[in-house]
């Protein structure tokens, strides 16, 4: 007996995102396509979120990019959640991970958030799927995995470096979808919404006097790219850690 999509992922857990058997095609043009397997399926949904964003990324869209049904799909993943968790352990298995060094260990962190970054700006959208999600594949838990053995390196304290992971982690999701969003807003005709630096000038100028600060300081509220800001966030979080304070439980 073929093993259900349940313990195929368990198995995926244990071994990593390995392929599967293919399964067969059903129909009168089953034996003119190409094997369904589980890179097909993490290839195609990669296509679909490249080319029209995350939003679209369903069972039924990617059965129709496959031409297959999507009871198909399911021999092979047990839902959209596994599906996500499939995407993101492909992306997190590309992510360079250095040898821990306590002398840059700073630079390394960086380096990994910048990474992660750059892997989800490849797939508008596609770094929704790691919120409120459990990590539990294992080239995503690869990555928290040497992310905790830099911050040890460095001297941080264990139950610091773990909420710090979490705290990065979240970051660079939230800062990705933002910037995704933007782009996806730049590329449509309403895109009023997303104005220029020289028009939030102009709008900050144009404020009342009761925005004493915004206006005095609109040039510097205003600076840098959000690369420039994301640098800085994630240096800022960083340079915290030597100081943060785990609250006591009451």
């Amino acid at each position: 007996m073929s093993p259900t999509p349940q313990e195929r992922r368990a198995a995926r857990h244990q071994l990593g995102t390995g392929s599967s058997a293919p399964a067969a095609r059903r129909g009168p043009s089953g034996g003119r396509k190409k094997p369904i397997t589980v890179d097909a399926i993490i290839s195609t949904a990669f296509g679909i979120v490249e080319e029209e964003g995350y939003e679209a990324l369903t069972m039924r869209r990617l059965a129709t990019a496959l031409e297959t049904g999507p009871s198909s799909l399911y021999a092979h993943v047990v839902n959209k959640e596994d599906l996500d968790e499939l995407l993101l352990g492909r992306l997190c298995a590309e992510i360079d991970l250095p040898e821990p060094d306590p002398a840059i260990w700073r630079q390394q962190i960086v380096g990994i958030c910048t990474q992660l970054r750059d892997q989800y700006l490849r797939y508008p959208g596609i770094s929704q799927a790691a919120f409120a999600a459990a990590p539990s594949n294992l080239d995503t838990l690869r990555v928290s995995e040497g992310m905790l053995a830099i911050l040890l390196a460095g001297g941080i304290a264990p139950q610091t470096a773990a909420w710090a992971i979490d705290s990065l982690s979240l970051y660079v999701n939230a800062y990705s979808l933002e910037v995704s969003l933007a782009n996806k807003r730049l590329s449509r005709s309403d895109d009023d919404w997303v104005v220029s630096r020289d028009e939030l000038l102009r709008r900050f100028a144009a404020l009342p006097d009761t925005f004493p600060q915004t206006k005095r300081y609109a040039a510097e509220l205003t600076a840098g790219t959000v690369h420039d800001r994301f640098d800085f966030t994630i240096g800022l979080m960083i340079d915290g850690l030597g100081v943060a304070e785990i609250p006591r439980e009451a």
